[in-house]
């Protein structure tokens, strides 16, 4: 239609004709009606062969004896040359045998157009096509600092267990599943970690938790919960620390993997919900339930009595959930706690079937020194509790996979 390298504007023109005409009959008119009405430097046809002008574009339709449509003339003339040519299309007043009326509707300057395009075209640009240069100096330290830590893990034993660099010096080890919960645990800044890849337990992780204090941590899954189970029939596992449900070690952020290791519970709080009969366990992995030293039985009753004088309003009480077991254990006493652990209600034991009803969103936990049976977890269950730390837990036929049970013991 027109040359986008040189055309300037373009002419749009309505043509309405009395009669049935054809596209040779309109440009035999416009020719032929404007010839030296202009003068030479106008004149249409030198225009064209100089290619100032571009090719006369016509589309028309006729019915019911009557043909209109639209014409299009580019230009590459300056702004007033173009307006006195599309004022002398206007002088038509006959296509071939039909009176015809031609009327200039508009002159588009194709540069504007252009200029539209291109700014549309610049934003979706800007914001879909550059990649971020954004420089954060945080993030370079932390990516050369991964660097260093991903280049640490190692292999232990004969089986070339994965490890962090320091599970051989330390006293206190962290045991996961796989190579890929060691890294993101070391992304973190542990370097005490060692994994067992699978069910079937490493010797080296056995004798490593014989000599050094050993938490498990593992994925909050099926998977995790089968592997906790055979470690804790081979192994001498100090404490546990539960994954939030559905959630792996190694897609844990610095904050959830802090947060889960302040949180663990010794081992002995835990061993009940996966052993029904204690004659699962090896002989020297059985609870034992009296027989404590007297001076930890003195240490928790100082516990105990400083915990009585402690605000039941959530302002301030213990840091983690063994110290809430410690303080509720023995004493007639109730916590529902937040994610934080924070107390939400502090209460007897007998009216925590009546505060199930008023519990909110906020409250993860339950601390009860009482034995729950399955009518009470399965009402807490309902609630979104995501674990239960009591007494005892009698009846129990179904236990729901989406809450923790903890037992206290007697």
């Amino acid at each position: 239609m027109y040359s986008p390298d040189t055309t300037k504007y373009l002419i749009h023109i309505s043509l309405t004709a009395e009669g049935v005409v054809e596209k040779p009959d309109v440009v035999g008119a416009i020719f032929g009606q404007t010839e030296g009405l202009l003068g030479e430097d106008l004149d249409l046809r030198d225009l064209q062969r100089t290619g100032r002008v571009g090719r006369i574009d016509v589309q028309i339709t006729s019915k019911k004896g009557e043909t209109k449509g639209e014409i299009l003339i580019s230009s590459s003339l300056d702004r007033a040359e173009t307006a006195i040519l599309a004022a002398s299309l206007e002088t038509i007043d006959r296509v071939g045998p039909c009176v015809a009326h031609v009327v200039v509707e508009s002159v588009e300057d194709i540069r504007v157009s252009k200029r539209k395009k291109i700014v549309e075209r610049a934003k979706v640009l800007l914001i879909e096509r550059f990649d971020d240069g954004t420089i954060d100096s945080d993030e370079l330290l932390d990516d050369v600092r991964e660097c260093l830590r991903m280049e640490k893990i190692g292999s232990i034993g004969e089986e070339k267990v994965p490890a962090g660099p320091n599970v051989m010096e330390s006293d206190a080890i962290i045991v996961v599943e796989g190579r890929a919960d060691v890294l993101n645990l070391l992304r973190y800044g542990i370097k005490n970690a060692v994994a067992v890849e699978g069910t079937n337990i490493p010797k080296t992780v056995v004798e490593l938790c014989e000599k050094k204090t050993a938490t498990a941590f593992f994925d909050g899954d099926r998977g995790g919960e089968l592997i906790l189970r055979e470690l804790l029939q081979v192994v001498d596992i100090d404490f546990v620390a539960f994954s939030p449900k559905g959630k792996s070690v190694e897609d844990m952020t610095r904050k959830e993997v802090i947060k889960t290791l302040r949180n663990k519970v010794p081992v002995e709080y835990v061993r009940d919900q996966y052993f029904e009969d204690a004659a699962e366990l090896p002989a020297d992995l059985r609870i034992t339930r009296g027989g404590a030293d007297e001076t930890d039985a003195a240490g928790k009753k100082a516990r105990h009595a400083s915990a009585s004088k402690r605000p039941s309003d959530g302002t301030s009480g213990p840091l983690t959930l063994r110290d809430h077991i410690d303080d509720v254990k023995g004493h007639s006493l109730a916590r529902f706690l937040t994610d934080d652990l924070t107390v939400v209600k502090e209460l007897r034991p007998d009216e925590v079937e009546k505060a199930i009803e008023t519990l909110d969103g906020t409250v993860s936990g339950l601390v009860v020194d009482r034995p729950v049976d399955q009518k009470l977890l399965d009402r807490l269950v309902w609630k979104g509790l995501s674990y239960v730390a009591a007494k005892d837990f009698k009846g129990v036929i179904k236990r729901p996979l989406s809450i923790q049970l903890m037992k206290m013991g007697m």
